[in-house]
């Protein structure tokens, strides 16, 4: 018996390393964008039922797990504030440093309000370089203006 998401992440990885699965492997087989598919696999993005039955011929998950990739996740995947693992930690910098300054350009060039993580994309790609190959990474999120009322 299967009791939370968690579990079925757990299974989703163990067949990922045992079968020797890339995720934009998975992502192509499943219709959506590598990043997004990926998030969904580690628990944080709900799967339509074909999108989950895909899922789960692909990793060999039981009818109760491609179930529980229908179910609206709890999202939020860091086991604490302050991230341990170092390439994580080093985003949870880049927001410590960079921040304000972000926000102070986000909030010049448009106006009062946020960047949507809902109405969302995120494109990672390798950026060949002769000093090292670099990690491009570019998040495009809706402009959501605050509203007065």
């Amino acid at each position: 018996m299967i009791t939370d998401r968690k579990q079925v992440t757990e299974m989703i990885l163990s067949a990922k390393v045992s079968k020797g699965l890339k995720w934009c492997d998975v992502a192509r087989a499943v219709g959506l964008s590598k990043e997004w598919t990926t998030a969904g696999c580690l628990g944080q993005m709900t799967f339509d039922k074909q999108q989950a039955e895909v899922l789960g011929e692909i990793f060999g998950l039981s009818d109760e797990a491609v179930a529980w990739l229908q179910v609206v996740p709890y999202k939020g995947s860091l086991p604490s504030e302050v991230p341990s693992d170092p390439l994580i930690y080093r985003w949870y910098e880049v927001v410590s440093v960079y921040g304000t300054t972000i926000k102070e350009l986000i909030h010049e060039e448009f106006g009062d309000g946020i960047m949507s993580a809902i109405d969302f994309s995120m494109d990672i790609q390798r950026e060949e370089n002769p000093n090292g190959d670099r990690v491009n990474v570019v998040l495009s999120g809706k402009f959501l203006p605050y509203k007065s009322y």
